[in-house]
């Protein structure tokens, strides 16, 4: 697929402006997956068994892209790179939108998601909906039971008594540490690097301490 190939280049440091597709590429398709409603052509795959499958195969081939950093079963090989797998696809497919039209920035994840097809997105979305979360368990057992006691007043009104959220809030739960740390401190900084006024409002108070009994609880959950 041309988008893949645009992709793997791009990884591979390859000036834009050097790739030459294929006769045989379809370009003008990749351009107008913007004009399409990702979020009602989730629903219509989901519905419909063949297509669901159809769509997870090319998921799964666009995937590879991005296994350089969230691994190959969306579990990242990297500690401050967001785990996929088990996310709501919902969730998944809004996160797109955002890094699309700028609600959520960083370069180099616009610069894919913006090449990728309608298509390639669902498949993305489906492949790693569908994967395992690999959780390793809490090293420090008393730092988690703060951060349960924590989680238990306020985080579980979002994202789940289980931390796993839903199609609008994310799952938390086995996620990597150095990512969701880092996630918290700038909700709580309000610089505009991740903006959602309710998640600033719940990371306000939260002290350097309270971030970390988070981290070591909702890391370790199922």
């Amino acid at each position: 697929m041309a988008s893949i190939r645009f992709l793997a280049a791009l990884i591979a440091g390859v000036c834009i402006s050097t790739i030459v597709l294929p006769t045989n590429a379809q370009p003008s398709r990749a351009r107008s997956s913007a004009d399409v409603d990702l979020p009602a052509r989730l629903k219509e795959v989901e519905r419909d068994p063949k297509l669901f499958e159809d769509t997870l195969k090319i998921g799964r081939k666009a995937a590879a892209v991005c296994a350089n950093c969230h691994g190959e079963t969306g579990n990242s090989p990297k500690p401050d790179t967001p785990n996929l797998a088990g996310q709501n696809p919902a969730y998944l497919i809004e996160q797109l939108r955002k890094f699309v039209d700028g609600r959520r920035r960083f370069e180099f994840m616009e610069g894919m998601i913006k090449s990728m097809t309608s298509d390639e997105k669902i498949g993305i979305v489906l492949y790693y909906s569908n994967q395992k979360v690999t959780v390793k368990p809490a090293s420090n057992l008393a730092l988690a039971a703060k951060g349960k006691e924590y989680f238990n007043k306020i985080c579980f009104r979002c994202h789940g008594n289980d931390g796993r959220g839903n199609e609008q809030f994310a799952r938390i739960a086995g996620q990597q540490p150095d990512y969701l740390r880092v996630t918290l401190q700038r909700y709580r900084a309000a610089t505009g690097v991740r903006n959602d006024p309710l998640m600033s409002a719940s990371t306000k108070l939260m002290t350097d301490a309270d971030i970390d009994a988070i981290v070591s609880y909702v890391g370790a959950l199922q």
